[in-house]
């Protein structure tokens, strides 16, 4: 079996061998990238199943590599690590795609069991982007383009055509926040002019509709960002 690639883009070294080495003893291949812009080289020349991301990095910092990744279309899972507890850096990240945030100083052991949350989410969804499946599924989770029909295993929720296409571009970009004006822009069309409080409205509708058949939570809302999809168990 293959081991699963991990890129660690950390300028500190001691933290970066530590990191590496606890990975590869758990049986990861890791890879280190001291500068942002050697991290964004590697990303380039390489696939990755997921990236440590660290926010202060020399060259390019932490969140402008993300951006780039994002911008470029790679869609490579992505945990920040960051020496402050701020805010400002977690949302700027999140807004950016990040899939999650570590604070330092860590546990090496919640760092472990994050990353194997994330390859495990990513291994769940990756029938999603294959551009011939007219089927989405996300846990228990499914909707069929085709038939409009969307199950939980085998209970039908009736959604109107808004609420179906707004659960479809959730269920299209799993695990990555999306903020009110993405989900307008697809769901609502360009031209749209009206309240953005109209996305937090469905995504109330869409959101009951699906507990009222499961204590599985799936829309999860990011303050101050937006939503994200995926699996959690309540």
């Amino acid at each position: 079996m293959e081991k699963e690639k991990i890129l660690i883009v950390e300028d500190e070294s001691k933290i970066a061998r530590v990191i590496q080495l606890e990975l590869e003893y758990e049986g990861y291949e890791a890879t280190t990238a001291r500068t942002g812009k050697e991290g964004l080289r590697l990303l380039e020349q390489h696939e990755w199943d997921l990236v440590l991301l660290d926010i202060m990095l020399p060259e390019l910092n932490g969140i402008e590599v993300l951006r780039r990744m994002r911008s470029a279309g790679d869609v490579t899972p992505v945990i920040l690590l960051t020496a402050r507890d701020s805010i400002p850096d977690k949302v700027s990240g999140l807004d950016q795609g990040a899939n999650d945030y570590m604070t330092k100083p860590f546990k090496i052991e919640e760092l472990l069991a994050r990353i194997r949350a994330l390859l495990r989410t990513r291994q769940q969804f990756s029938q999603v982007d294959k551009p011939n499946e007219d089927v989405l599924t996300i846990g228990e989770l499914s909707l069929n383009e085709k038939s409009y029909e969307v199950k939980v295993q085998e209970t039908v929720i009736d959604l109107t055509p808004r609420e179906f296409d707004l659960l479809k571009f959730l269920m299209k970009h799993p695990n990555q926040v999306l903020n009110r004006e993405q989900l307008l822009s697809a769901v609502w069309g360009y031209d749209y002019y009206g309240d953005t409080n109209v996305v937090d409205v469905y995504i109330r509708y869409v959101r009951k509709k699906i507990k009222n058949v499961t204590a599985t939570e799936y829309i999860h809302t990011v303050r101050g960002v937006g939503y994200m999809l995926k699996v959690e168990q309540s």
